[in-house]
């Protein structure tokens, strides 16, 4: 048990920590002089403090969630180099393939609009391109060949990215 525990803690701790937390913290400081940031109480300042402060509690809700799941249902972690034993098609994951990245997408946007980042913001953007990419090339061929055509079914009804409002029920 305490040895699963810390594999998810190092899981986290290498990726998302990293992605959410220390590189927008490097980028906010490095381009300080390049980078937009709020100035002074506006009523745009509020709405971005406010929208910003709903995606990163929202995008950070769905994460732990879904590092729930992947533990539980799944029984593995959320890094390629420990993945699942079983396929997670529970909870988020009857909507959308992908909802952990999204998350994490989400908490990003949400510290550019916190922010007024628009340094943060193309951080965002790249770290969307990246795991689309990923997946398309990487991610999705390893889970075809792991879970053969339980995956096939569930990938041809269940949206990559933008989630479908019914959830599946396979």
């Amino acid at each position: 048990m305490l040895f699963k525990t810390f594999r998810h803690i190092l899981a986290i701790l290498i990726l998302p920590v990293m992605v959410v937390l220390v590189i927008p913290a490097w980028l906010f400081d490095s381009f300080a002089e390049y980078d937009t940031r709020w100035v002074g109480m506006t009523s745009l300042t509020w709405t971005g403090l406010i929208a910003g402060t709903l995606f990163v509690w929202i995008g950070f809700m769905l994460f732990v969630w879904c590092v729930n799941l992947f533990a539980i249902v799944g029984q593995g972690t959320l890094a390629p180099w420990d993945p699942t034993r079983k396929l997670v098609l529970v909870g988020p994951y009857r909507h959308v393939r992908n909802p952990m990245i999204g998350s994490v997408a989400m908490m990003l946007m949400g510290q550019s609009l916190f922010w007024g980042s628009w340094v943060i913001g193309l951080w965002a953007a790249s770290f969307i391109l990246i795991n689309h990419i990923y997946f398309i090339a990487s991610e999705e061929p390893g889970l075809e060949k792991r879970f053969g055509g339980s995956y096939l079914e569930y990938k041809a009804n269940v949206p990559r990215w933008v989630p479908r409002l019914k959830p599946w029920m396979g």
